[in-house]
């Protein structure tokens, strides 16, 4: 026997000794039997998270949440763009100061306005992802309670190369979400 050849019979039975001792069940799963099919079914979750009643009712809060500082950011777009027009229409007619103040009020504004829309828009973002978090959940646990209840062995999420419509779950969890949000409603 080779060194090479001794080296390998001995690992192998070293693997052997181990493998040997782990008991049974925990070398491998146990298989299913042959006569139970798996049941699959397949969930649209871009669907989901467009109509589902909890989605579209965090929408409507940060609507109503940055209605006000969004009407008052385009107030302040709008007195610049009046501000601009300002200039270029008098400004060969104002005075030294009164040009340079009015350029000193448009720099301002339009710093304001930039720092304004930038700290809006990561608030929003912030708070989308928030409300997205909170009916992701909410999704995610219906999907789950739905598939327990039907007796489905796995649920496939979007996107997918293909399923089938007999598979598609996404009708009735989007109606179980429903019923949800409408036993939430007074």
């Amino acid at each position: 026997m080779t060194a090479r050849g001794g080296a390998i019979g001995w690992i192998g039975a070293v693997a052997f000794a181990v493998l040997a001792s782990v008991p049974a069940s925990a070398q491998a799963p146990a298989p299913a039997p042959a006569s139970a099919a798996a049941r699959v079914g397949y969930v649209d979750m871009k669907r989901l998270l467009d109509n589902a009643p909890q989605v579209v009712a965090g929408r409507s809060r940060l609507q109503r949440e940055f209605a006000p500082r969004d009407a008052a950011l385009k107030a302040d777009e709008e007195r610049l763009t009046e501000l601009r027009k300002k200039q270029e229409r008098d400004g060969a007619l104002l005075g030294k100061d009164d040009a340079d103040r009015l350029k000193r009020e448009i720099d301002a504004l339009d710093r304001s306005v930039r720092r304004t829309r930038e700290e809006l828009r990561n608030e929003l973002k912030t708070r989308s992802d928030q409300e997205l978090d909170r009916s992701w959940q909410e999704i995610n646990n219906a999907v789950v309670e739905y598939a327990r209840e039907q007796g489905y062995d796995l649920i496939v999420p979007s996107p997918v190369v293909y399923a089938n419509p007999r598979v598609d779950i996404t009708d009735a969890v989007l109606e179980r979400l429903r019923r949800a949000a409408g036993a939430r409603t007074p």
